[in-house]
């Protein structure tokens, strides 16, 4: 469930796209500097966008390096430098990806599941150290994820539920020092976990519908196996007003936040990304494994 939040790059000016280039470079080098090198291939856009949520609320002036990396060795590019909520975001990446590779594994046994999570664990545990509370409540929803999956639970809002707190969970970070501000983003988290969780079974369907693999979508509108696209036309109009809701309520959220720095990133994401993101996987234009780097 990873890579759909991104800015909607077209609209994005140079500047803030260079920012949000920023961030995401400074949270793949947190981990590999913290973590090794290959924990930086796990990185993905969603954490990105939360280094830079969570900075947007804090008033010190950004710490911005001009620096090579592995990636791009030839054209130095900025990098945000010595922020404790890009090193969290980090953090998360590594936490997200050992629980994802784990469970790929679990359920499928992937043997990519199975290596990465080996290669991981150490990581893992340096971070379940630091962060025994965040870590420990992930791994209760996991579990209760895992429980409906298995009961083929009939109700898309009730399988949800499970993500979108751990979302809630990692968005709540102990960094940020108002409990109102926690409050907020933690509700901002949880429709944006609802949104990840509906989109991540919209774009999941097809294949589920061949493996026979349980989808909370084809069990809550009750696919028979007859024609995908008759059946996804059918239930689109309900899912995107879902979508869209759980969207609204994110934007709400974000504007209660008053962020401070960061609003030409964070708006475009908000207001045109998101909504950008939800047409195109609707619309089956997008694939998940369709990743492009920045």
């Amino acid at each position: 469930m990873f890579g759909y939040v991104e800015p909607d790059k077209p609209e994005l000016k140079i500047r803030d796209f260079e920012l949000f280039r920023g961030y995401y470079c400074g949270v793949c080098k947190s981990m590999g500097k913290r973590y090794g090198q290959v924990s930086r291939f796990s990185l993905n856009y969603d954490l990105a966008f939360l280094a830079v949520l969570l900075d947007s609320i804090n008033g010190e002036k950004y710490d911005v390096r001009i620096e090579r990396c592995i990636a791009h060795p030839i054209k130095k590019r900025c990098v945000v430098r010595n922020n404790r909520f890009v090193d969290y975001a980090a953090d998360m990446n590594i936490v997200l990806t050992y629980y994802n590779l784990k469970d790929k594994w679990s359920d499928e046994k992937n043997l990519l599941g199975a290596f990465g999570s080996a290669v991981f664990r150490g990581a893992f545990k340096k971070v379940a150290k630091r962060h025994r509370a965040i870590t420990e409540r992930i791994e209760s929803l996991l579990g209760e994820l895992d429980r409906l999956e298995k009961e083929k639970c009939s109700s898309l809002d009730e399988a949800a539920e499970p993500f979108a707190n751990i979302m809630r969970e990692i968005f709540q970070c102990p960094c940020v020092e108002s409990d109102d501000s926690r409050k907020v983003l933690g509700w901002l988290g949880y429709n944006m976990g609802k949104w990840i969780y509906i989109l991540d079974a919209w774009d999941d369907m097809e294949q589920d519908a061949r493996s026979g693999s349980y989808n909370p979508i084809l069990a809550q509108f009750q696919y028979d196996g007859g024609d995908l696209g008759e059946f996804k036309a059918k239930i689109k109009e309900r899912l995107d007003f879902s979508l869209t809701y759980s969207l609204s309520e994110c934007e709400k959220a974000y504007a209660l936040l008053g962020a401070v720095k960061s609003t030409g990133v964070l708006d475009n994401i908000f207001y045109s990304g998101l909504i950008m993101k939800t047409d195109k996987v609707l619309q089956g234009r997008c694939r998940k494994d369709e990743k492009e780097s920045v």
